[in-house]
């Protein structure tokens, strides 16, 4: 167990210390703290799009192209993956450029997020338009209540769903609740994604592999692993209550890198909260998070948290779970009360309207 350290992630930035080139940026955004956004999507946009142009060029071939391949398979999966995935996040949540420039929202969801293997727009509908009204609970499609959230087996049950019929059931739901725009959003953002490949398929079918469909499926795989750390420890007494079905990260370099994604309890609790704010509102909140007996960790991340699980590491869950409040003696008490929230979440039909 840790005791609550001094928090190093990133907060909110001081404007008066902007430069002129940040206060030039700042007049086309919506929020001048997402200035780094813009300078995000710029060094793909000059890096990582030019290599991937390049591997459709018939100029380049042998030990070029895999070169340029390589490059750009570490550029787009270790450089840029998760920054561009939390940036889409934000932006989802809080559009990125003001309403004089609004076309401008367009470029990261239609043009750079393919590129990321994310088809236009089904990251926002499901996500925005599903995920967060459902909280995790049964309705929500990507629920991992059903599953022992510890084991290997599990997590392939739901990825595999997830990977293969994520857009029937999504489009299934949004038509349920009669959310016919965004039913057809993530229709045509998937069937857009399915012709370009297969349009560049006949172009250069080795560099559409490389280029898109790597990247679709690292991207989806990333995508679910994140959702299950975030949700895996859930308490069945009350899933709706995300201080009890999501987990917190804090002091960690991924924080720096993914914009405070870590801070997940106070990211259901306040949706629309901009990712520097997320710091002093768990220091300002934090008796919530001990009343409520909240998860959080230090020092580590959601993909050491999946890791850990899987391994079934419970020890290494306690050596850097935050003891908030005092409620454990010791990492024995801890490791009891994780497991507790790893458990399988079966409701009926007739349980579900209690759990809103």
């Amino acid at each position: 167990m840790k005791p609550l350290l001094p928090l190093t992630d990133p907060s909110q930035p001081d404007l008066n210390s902007y430069s002129e080139t940040d206060r030039l940026i700042a007049r086309i955004c919506r929020d001048p703290r997402d200035i780094p956004f813009v300078f995000l999507t710029l060094k793909i946009t000059v890096f990582m799009i030019p290599l991937a142009i390049l591997m459709y060029l018939p100029s380049i071939t042998g030990i070029a192209w895999w070169l340029t391949a390589l490059a750009y398979f570490v550029v787009n999966n270790f450089v840029f993956k998760g920054p561009f995935g939390l940036m889409l996040h934000c932006t989802s949540h809080r559009v990125l450029f003001s309403k004089k420039y609004g076309m401008l929202n367009h470029y990261l969801p239609w043009f750079i997020g393919p590129f990321f293997g994310q088809t236009p727009k089904t990251y926002y509908s499901h996500h925005i338009g599903m995920h967060h009204p459902e909280n995790n609970l049964p309705d929500d499609i990507s629920t991992t209540m059903p599953f022992r959230r510890d084991s290997l087996r599990g997590f392939l049950a739901y990825f595999t769903d997830f990977f293969f019929l994520v857009v029937i059931r999504l489009a299934a739901y949004f038509k349920r609740h009669d959310r016919k725009k965004l039913m057809l959003l993530t229709i045509s953002g998937e069937l857009f994604f399915i012709l370009l490949v297969t349009g560049l398929m006949f172009v250069n079918w080795q560099a559409t592999v490389m280029v898109f469909i790597v990247p679709f499926v690292l991207s989806r795989v990333v995508m679910m692993l994140g959702n299950w750390a975030q949700h895996a420890f859930v308490s069945g007494d009350d899933p709706g209550n995300a201080y009890k079905n999501s987990i917190t990260c804090i002091n960690t370099k991924y924080n720096h890198k993914c914009w405070n994604d870590g801070y997940h309890i106070s990211h259901h609790v306040k949706p629309s909260m901009h990712w520097t704010e997320h710091p002093q509102h768990f220091s300002e909140n934090i008796q919530e998070y001990i009343n409520h007996k909240a998860i959080v960790f230090d020092g580590i991340h959601f993909l050491h948290v999946w890791v850990y699980l899987m391994r079934g590491r419970y020890d290494l869950l306690a050596k850097n779970f935050v003891n908030l409040g005092n409620h454990f003696q010791d990492d024995t008490e801890v490791i009891t009360f994780l497991k507790s929230r790893t458990q399988k979440i079966i409701h009926s039909p007739l349980d579900l309207s209690t759990l809103k």
